[in-house]
């Protein structure tokens, strides 16, 4: 039994890196909800802290340095971006939200654009809710929870930055969040612990969003 649990891992992983090392190619970046893509194919979106690195976090996971560019200035992403994954799988890359340099009307400009695709997006499947390891859940990643229960959007929380704290504190801060996490509705109940850096977590979470994937075509 053991041995079909893992085998079923490995494919499962296997299937993450196939779907992951497809062609994935910018479709646009959207001002508001007039100019978001069709709901054609399955999405994913990736939601967080401004700098909490969802930028290199796709980079990552689509093994490419500059598929989404990376800013040590938060608040630098103001558009929604979307990328076309292997004709399978739509990514869409959020502003963030917190803090970020910008005058107060334009953060509440692209953050109410946000919260607007969020609601109202047919085809999202879930939402990557990334939070930094190092400092664990702030309050502006629990009103971002409790928006997305209140849309009834799914949404999992991912870790990013794991090789930035040592395993003790990791640990902790998994076993707070996943706590937290248990009391809210909409949140998945695996916190995915990952580093772009190190390529830590990269292939289960391909395979977890894989899953969502739209199936391949053999016709």
């Amino acid at each position: 039994m053991n041995s079909d649990m893992a085998n079923e891992d490995e494919l499962d992983l296997e299937a993450g890196r196939l779907l992951f090392a497809q062609e994935c190619t910018f479709v646009l970046s959207a001002a508001s909800l007039k100019q978001i893509p069709d709901d054609s194919l399955p999405e994913v979106a990736f939601a967080g802290r401004s700098n909490v690195g969802k930028s290199s976090l796709i980079n990552a996971l689509t093994g490419r340095k500059t598929l989404a560019r990376a800013s040590n200035t938060p608040g630098r992403t103001r558009l929604l971006n979307f990328f076309d994954l292997g004709g399978r799988l739509m990514i869409a890359d959020l502003p963030g939200y917190g803090y970020a340099r910008a005058p107060k009307t334009e953060i509440a400009q692209w953050t109410k654009l946000v919260w607007a695709y969020l609601r109202g997006r047919a085809s999202l499947r879930r939402a990557c809710l990334l939070v930094d390891a190092r400092h664990g859940l702030k309050e502006a990643d629990r009103g971002a929870m409790k928006l997305m229960d209140d849309a009834a959007v799914s949404y999992q929380i991912v870790l990013t930055k794991i090789d930035k704290i040592k395993p003790g504190a990791l640990t902790k801060v998994m076993d707070d969040v996943a706590r937290e996490a248990a009391g809210h509705v909409a949140a998945h109940p695996d916190i995915v612990p990952t580093s772009a850096t190190t390529g830590d977590g990269i292939p289960e979470l391909r395979a977890r969003l894989t899953a969502l994937a739209a199936p391949v075509d053999i016709g």
